[in-house]
């Protein structure tokens, strides 16, 4: 049975199997003797044994945090990562006891070295560049020891209590200002908009109250024209009514053959008519009135065989008109035509639309606007008015 069992671990010391991705450092009597790959090794028992197993896949370490202090005399503490991988396994043991506590104080001396050159400031917004410092220090340092390292990063920055609450004091300031000047901003643009908004309205009101003047002026024209024709025709007319009343009074008095008695009479009844006026204060009758009634009864009358003047009618030649002013004369054919002008009605139609144009938006230029109206031809005159 002892011998079985030695020949047993004899069998199970000798033939070893290599896991993949995993190298073994081999010795014989306590000197290297290889670097056996992954798979079937066989060893002479008693003689070769593993010194010891190399992993190597890329290893990830994360390394506690690290006090540094920063060129403004500043404490952070600061949490690395590195990622390295075991290149040569004999170099991995023989040149080093640990390789890992080794890539850790590299780390350490070098983070301090790069970080003790910064400020605060820098160090915080300066990984990158950390990064690439340490990941070439620490490829340089652990190439003897058949390691190469891939990659460092800075996982963690921590400022003091103190300083942390100065940040955050800092950055709350920072925003508040940021906040005030976009406050700012958008009170200026909506000043601005409010600005050129009251600018378009202006125009527009003084684009409308030029229209509305030059309409009104316009209309203040016509209406003059037209009411100074229309107090012409009725001037005319009123003179024309006094012509013919004066014509038939003066008929009627021919007619009638009225007596010097009848004419001092109505003569008598005028008198008071013309004494009526607020300016006539006192009124005195003429010491000749008398013969003023004298002189009027000689100019309608003529004496008869008992020396009384009566009434003698003019002789008629035939000489009196027969027709009526209006009708010898041509210039008075439009006084009395009432149709509208043409013209003016293009003028009112013309406001109307641009009155009626749609306001364009706010900050768009503003439509063109006719510099004045077109001016207004002369009237032809109307046409004759039929009898």
């Amino acid at each position: 049975m002892v011998i079985v069992v030695l020949v047993a671990v004899t069998l199970i010391r000798a033939v070893q199997i290599i896991p993949q991705a995993t190298a073994a450092v081999i010795e014989r009597l306590g000197r290297y003797k290889a670097t056996q790959p992954p798979g079937l090794t066989f060893l002479v028992p008693f003689v070769d044994r593993i010194r010891e197993r190399i992993d190597l896949r890329e290893q990830v370490v994360s390394f506690p945090p690290q006090p540094v202090i920063t060129q403004d005399n500043l404490t952070v503490n600061i949490d690395t990562v590195v990622y390295f991988q075991v290149t040569d396994p004999r170099s991995a043991v023989y040149e080093i006891s640990d390789y890992i506590v080794g890539v850790e104080q590299i780390t350490t001396t070098t983070l301090r070295n790069v970080v003790g050159g910064m400020t605060l400031e820098e160090t915080l917004t300066s990984r990158d560049q950390i990064n690439t410092q340490l990941r070439g220090e620490l490829d340089e340092a652990t190439g003897r020891w058949g390691i190469r390292v891939a990659r460092v990063e800075i996982k963690a920055i921590d400022p003091p209590p103190s300083i942390q609450e100065s940040m955050e004091r800092q950055m709350k300031a920072d925003r508040e200002k940021r906040a005030m000047i976009l406050t700012a901003e958008g009170e200026r643009e909506s000043a601005i908009r409010s600005a050129e908004g009251q600018k378009q309205s202006q125009i527009l009101t003084a684009e409308g109250a030029k229209q509305a003047a030059i309409l009104n002026a316009e209309a203040d024209r016509q209406s003059r024209i037209l009411r100074a024709q229309g107090d012409r025709a009725a001037r005319y007319l009123q003179a024309q009514g006094q012509a013919k009343a004066i014509e038939k009074v003066f008929a009627a008095i021919k007619a009638g053959k009225p007596t010097p008695e009848l004419l001092a009479y109505q003569y008598l009844q005028t008198l008071p008519q013309m004494a009526q006026g607020d300016a006539n204060k006192v009124w005195l009758v003429p010491s000749d009135f008398g013969k003023a009634l004298e002189g009027f009864t000689r100019m309608l009358g003529a004496p008869g065989e008992d020396g009384v003047f009566r009434y003698q009618p003019s002789p008629d030649d035939g000489s009196a008109p027969t027709n009526r002013p209006e009708d010898d004369d041509p210039g008075l054919e439009g006084w009395f035509d009432t149709r509208t002008s043409p013209e003016i009605a293009a003028v009112v139609a013309n406001a109307e639309a641009q009155a009626r144009q749609e306001i364009p938006p706010l900050g768009a230029e503003p439509p063109a606007i006719a510099a004045a109206q077109p001016q207004l031809p002369p009237s032809p005159p109307p046409s004759p008015r039929p009898p």
